[in-house]
């Protein structure tokens, strides 16, 4: 019988790599387990891997489950890996095959609908994934490996994709509320007004206009990876720091780069992303709840370094503005703590209070 694990041993180095490295054949099973690994390798990506004689079958999905149909994901196939690694998590060291940190994103039973060379179909009983789905084999005669990830069924009741894009809500000039424990409060930070739509570990961002300005900022991709399999639409603005205060100069330098130049002002013209609101989180829309919720939900993400949720303030509105002032800031927004998010709007809620 043919060892079904000679290339799973083949591109690893025993004494290099805590992996699984069973010494026997394969025993085989009930065909039907299964483990998704979110693998954070030179690319971050997720590991699909199906019990099937003894071993897992795996593919490798560079943006993760789709969580609706007609939603076609890459998929590329694999070695066969050992059944230990339904459990395994840890460190691939530097320099091996796979180097990087991978985690179990949900394991759990599967059934099978349909087994060949051509498609596997199959439907997820996990605790993230569930549903039907497609492994459809592509015959690229340029690459036997090039499979296609497919929802077969309907979305979970309510899902919808994120947007790239909402109309961003505007902030009318005014001067502090009387009412002031009714609204929030945040620093003007006079940056670029910029949206992150965040999904399947990739990042594309889009000016106030609706341009696609992805280019310009490449230290944000990373924010993919950080996030996972969390898929967000986040507000807010591009930020140029220098000697500790907002540098308008240097983000309009960043704002004329793109592609490699961008790449190279990455270390002497850093931009940073100051996130203020969540208008899309895990497949709901959340620009009808209120200011303070859609607040919690994005403190709930734990944006840290180059891209974070700097605080607002409930009330005290005086002080917050006076806090702008001594820090050399244009001004502070105001904004209404029950307020909904209104797309291309004003609505009153928001107002932009100079020092």
């Amino acid at each position: 019988m043919a060892d079904k694990l000679e290339a799973y041993r083949g591109k690893r180095s025993r004494d290099r790599t805590s992996e699984p490295w069973p010494d026997g054949p394969p025993t085989p099973g009930d065909n039907d387990l299964f483990v998704i690994q979110e693998h954070h390798a030179s690319r971050l990506h997720w590991d699909f891997r199906l019990e099937r004689d003894g071993v897992l079958v795996s593919w490798a999905v560079p943006r993760g489950l789709p969580r609706a149909p007609g939603v076609n994901r890459l998929a590329v196939h694999t070695e066969d890996h050992p059944m230990e690694y339904l459990t395994f998590e840890g460190e691939i060291p530097a320099g091996e095959y796979g180097g990087g940190r991978m985690t179990v994103w949900d394991t759990g039973k599967y059934e099978t609908l349909h087994w060949n060379d051509h498609k596997v179909e199959v439907v997820f009983h996990g605790a993230r994934a569930r549903g039907k789905y497609l492994f459809l084999n592509r015959h690229n005669p340029d690459d036997e490996n090039d499979w296609m990830l497919r929802r077969l069924d309907p979305a979970d009741d309510g899902h919808e994709d994120s947007p790239e894009f909402l109309e961003p809500m505007t902030a009318t000039p005014g001067e502090l509320p009387a009412d002031d424990d009714a609204w929030a409060y945040e620093f003007a930070w006079g940056g670029a007004r910029t949206m992150l739509c965040v999904s399947g570990g990739r990042v594309t961002a889009h000016d106030g206009t609706g341009a696609d300005v992805t280019g310009r900022y490449p230290e944000l991709h990373k924010l993919g990876e950080a996030l996972g399999s969390t898929e967000v639409l986040l507000d807010g603005e591009v930020v140029v720091i220098r000697e500790g205060r907002p540098d308008p100069a240097g983000l309009e330098e960043r704002g004329r780069a793109d592609g490699n130049a961008a790449k190279r002002m990455t270390k002497h013209c850093p931009a940073f992303f100051f996130a203020y609101d969540v208008l899309h989180h895990e497949g709901r829309s959340t620009v009808a709840l209120p200011y303070v919720e859609r607040r919690a939900l994005l403190a709930g993400l734990g944006l840290t370094g180059g891209w974070q949720a700097p605080q607002y303030f409930r009330g005290n509105g005086e002080a917050v503005l006076a806090a702008a002032r001594q820090h050399g800031l244009r001004g502070i927004y105001a904004k209404r703590a029950d307020s909904a998010y209104h797309p291309g709007d004003a609505a009153g809620d928001w107002l932009e209070i100079p020092v």
